[in-house]
């Protein structure tokens, strides 16, 4: 997936997704598919860990970021009191095996905060990449858009418990955090 800022808009993109997400920044922090830790200077640096699969941004994380880890392998033994997962769930082929990997990893009382592009603006999303104000490879990994309706099974699925919902960036992109019940 890699770290999406090809398209001409990605940048501003990703800086609302962390805007909203921040709030929620509390204790030990996972940033799953971290990119180039956009994230990290939100965090303690003792309390955050950046995981990402693509070692090229990995390495452009820890030049940017040298006081914060990044990894690209995290033992499901360790635990977070926030795992966040922004603009990623969207690229995975199964978003229940996600959500319940993130569960067994959350302290009690945590959170898994989450953005996704919602459904009804794929076509925006689709078009913006073919002129490139968003990243196109970003596009072509959608396995699927996730509507709050369908975020709804998801967290019944997993076990999780949907906290809170907002809609953002005039309604095209979504903010949902869960918990543990």
């Amino acid at each position: 997936m890699g770290d999406q800022a090809t398209g001409l808009l990605s940048p501003w993109l990703r800086e609302k997704r962390l805007k909203m997400a921040g709030p929620y920044l509390k204790g030990r922090v996972l940033d799953y598919w971290c990119g180039v830790g956009a994230l990290a200077p939100m965090c303690k640096p003792d309390a955050y860990l950046g995981i990402d699969v693509d070692r090229t941004v990995l390495e452009i994380a820890r030049r940017k970021h040298p006081q914060f880890n990044f990894v690209s392998e995290v033992s499901e033994a360790e635990t977070f009191d926030t795992i966040t997962a922004l603009a990623v769930i969207e690229h995975v082929p199964d978003a229940v095996a996600l959500l319940r990997k993130f569960k067994r990893m959350l302290k009690p009382k945590g959170h898994i905060v989450l953005t996704t592009p919602h459904p009804s603006v794929e076509w925006l999303h689709t078009l913006g990449a073919k002129i490139g104000l968003f990243g196109r490879e970003a596009s072509e990994e959608h396995q699927q858009l996730i509507s709050y309706e369908r975020m709804q099974e998801l967290e019944a699925n997993s076990g999780l418990v949907l906290e809170k919902y907002k809609r953002f960036l005039f309604g095209g992109n979504q903010l949902f955090v869960l918990r543990s019940p």
